[in-house]
């Protein structure tokens, strides 16, 4: 089998802004603005109500990871860890 690597069509990062809402932030890279003003719409309709400690933001943030991959979005997320690496 050959690698296929395919580049990303754009950059968003996600981020914690805390327990007070509004709770997240999306904040884009590179790529097509209508493309990630429409990801941002999807991806804060998915989280904003929800605090990083809620259980239904896991299965929020996996269909938020399977959107981007479908879209072909790279994300980052800084979710306020002391260490982002071990929460990833």
């Amino acid at each position: 089998m050959t690698d296929t690597t395919v580049q990303p069509r754009a950059h968003a990062r996600i981020v914690y802004l805390g327990p007070v809402s509004p709770h997240w932030e999306v904040d884009f890279g590179y790529g097509d603005h209508t493309l990630l003003s429409e990801f941002r719409a999807r991806v804060l309709a998915r989280l904003v109500l929800l605090p990083r400690d809620d259980p239904q933001f896991r299965r929020n943030r996996e269909r938020v990871v399977r959107d981007a991959e479908r879209e072909g979005i790279s994300i980052e997320w800084l979710l306020g860890y002391a260490d982002e690496e071990e929460q990833q």
